[in-house]
């Protein structure tokens, strides 16, 4: 990577562990592979990568259907075989009807780019490994046309997984290893501080004791994320909400949590906690 370190960017605080693990496998040409519960940033860093270095980034949306070769190229029969019947193209020239998709795009790339596989454990189990070779010797061959393409530089690759499902050995051994935990208490107040300068800080603490103690609630299937976070405090920005009110309550709960189940069990926690405290303060 010669003298470009990368040391994070105003709007993503990564911390040293993460920097490292970074750069290390940028300079040794490894991928990057990131872990951690959906809401921590594993996207964002392959943003905040390319932004912090000058860098095209490619992004490939791993989906349920996809296949290793659609990051390659796609070659599009139906385009030629609409132009052999209604066009006036030379339809011989195969060449035309491939087109690169973002791994081969990134390999192409005039710079050194950022190619980000964002949420590989959605494909089946055999795309990885897939992509070894790929990944190996950045290169590949197209047989429609007989070329093969080869990187101009070898691209930064950042591979993120919220570990629905194990990836295969053989894969895992090319990677470098890097897990993002949730934020601490600390660490979110620094998060939120990026977005919102401007906070009040008792609001803030009250904010974060809410949003913490929401998250320890056993039993939620969707814990809220650093995202859902920030839309929630624009949310109570927007709607005017105390500290004094946030102690009593959790206004726009739907923000935070999705799902029917989470809603009403923080809703009976929160019922419960209520119902508590005024218990204590009937005795005292």
């Amino acid at each position: 990577m010669g003298d470009m370190v990368y040391r994070g960017t105003v709007d993503y605080l990564a911390d040293e562990d993460l920097l490292y693990s970074v750069n290390i496998a940028a300079a040794l040409g490894r991928p990057l592979l990131v872990k951690g519960e959906p809401g921590t940033g594993k996207t964002m860093l392959a943003r905040s990568v390319a932004q912090a270095l000058d860098m095209p980034l490619y992004i490939w949306n791993i989906k349920s259907t996809s296949k290793a070769r659609d990051g390659l190229y796609v070659y599009d029969t139906v385009q030629r075989l609409y132009d052999s019947q209604f066009g006036d193209r030379d339809v011989s020239d195969i060449k035309q009807y491939i087109k690169l998709g973002q791994l081969g795009q990134a390999f192409l790339s005039e710079k050194r780019a950022v190619l980000l596989i964002d949420e590989i454990d959605k494909a089946d189990l055999e795309f990885p490994n897939d992509l070894l070779w790929e990944l190996d010797m950045m290169s590949f061959y197209i047989p429609e046309t007989g070329e093969t393409i080869t990187a101009r530089h070898r691209p930064v690759v950042i591979i993120t997984s919220n570990a629905e499902k194990e990836l295969p050995d053989a894969f895992l051994r090319r990677c470098i290893f890097h897990y993002i935990a949730f934020p601490t208490p600390e660490m979110m107040a620094r998060i939120v501080r990026v977005h919102f300068p401007q906070l009040e800080e008792k609001l803030l603490a009250a904010v974060l004791e809410s949003f913490y103690a929401l998250r320890a609630i056993p039993g939620l299937q969707k814990k809220p994320s650093t995202s859902e976070l920030l839309d929630w405090i624009q949310a109570l920005v927007i709607g005017g909400i105390t500290p004094e009110k946030l102690q009593k309550e959790i206004p726009f709960l739907g923000v935070l949590l999705k799902k029917n189940q989470d809603f009403d069990l923080a809703l009976r926690r929160l019922a419960g906690g209520r119902q508590a405290e005024k218990t204590r303060l009937s005795w005292n």
